[in-house]
């Protein structure tokens, strides 16, 4: 392992990730504007995205975008190398990753206290967003259209359109912004 590849240890096995599709690096990084915009606004925490190594009881991984709140923030360095299991997550599918990202993390996620759940499809442009309820996720919504509303991201309501269209994004962001 090294700090240049993508890497997460889950059920004892090492994983390498390939590349991901240009749809889904511009996806991760819509989103992670987005909610860093609305968060560093508004000093609620902190936001990180892709390479943010996080370590849970059981496994270590690397969700494509992570909030931690104003506490977990506040025992950031700028030499942190391993983070705190982050207070919301969200990962975008890939062909490779779905049966873990719906699988093995989903469980670890709400097992471990995640309080929040992105699953972002690009190819069917949806987002599903699950709450943490008794240890276990529970779908809030699923959505294609309208507004997505954290549960944990205090005041952030955005386009789901904005995580797919440039354009959107970037009239998302302008809002967020005032």
């Amino acid at each position: 392992m090294s700090e240049q590849q993508k890497v997460e240890f889950i059920d004892g096995q090492i994983l390498l990730h390939s590349p991901a599709r240009n749809r889904h690096l511009d996806a991760v990084l819509r989103i992670g504007m987005l909610l860093s915009v609305h968060v560093e606004l508004r000093r609620l925490g902190t936001v990180k995205v892709e390479k943010c190594l996080c370590v849970f009881p059981r496994n270590d991984y690397e969700p494509d975008v992570v909030f931690f709140g104003p506490a977990k923030a506040a025992t950031l360095t700028d030499a942190t190398l391993l983070f705190p299991v982050p207070d919301m997550a969200v990962e975008v599918l890939s062909e490779s990753t779905e049966s873990r990202d719906r699988g093995v993390k989903f469980q670890d996620f709400a097992v471990n206290g995640v309080r929040e759940y992105w699953i972002v499809d690009c190819e069917q442009r949806s987002v599903e967003q699950y709450g943490l309820e008794d240890n276990q996720y529970r779908l809030l919504f699923r959505l294609n259209t309208g507004l997505i509303k954290s549960t944990v991201i205090s005041g952030l309501d955005v386009n789901v359109e904005a995580f797919f269209d440039a354009s959107t994004n970037l009239t998302e962001v302008k809002r967020l912004m005032g």
